[in-house]
């Protein structure tokens, strides 16, 4: 799945539309730091992969933004310990 993911700033969150839903990463930022606090699927929609490709996306992203990320979210920091190839994009 190419890389999808839009940054919403208006809701401070990264964004995968798909035809069952928007899932989504919720974000705080403060300079260029940027925590990302939630992720979350359609329920309908869970279990195909869309998690991860938004957690791809999302990180991908921030790094193309030039953003430090926060790993708050539980689900995202797993997915970092799983793919070591965005453990530079961990602030501190």
């Amino acid at each position: 799945m190419p890389n999808s993911v839009t940054d919403n700033v208006a809701l401070n969150r990264y964004e995968l539309t798909t035809d069952g839903g928007i899932s989504f990463v919720k974000y705080r930022t403060m300079g260029s730091i940027r925590t990302l606090t939630h992720a979350e699927v359609p329920k309908a929609l869970e279990g195909h992969g869309l998690g991860s490709a938004l957690a791809r996306g999302a990180l991908e992203l921030a790094r193309i933004q030039g953003y430090k990320i926060v790993p708050q979210c539980p689900f995202i920091a797993a997915y970092i310990a799983k793919h070591p190839e965005f453990r530079d994009l961990v602030a501190g």
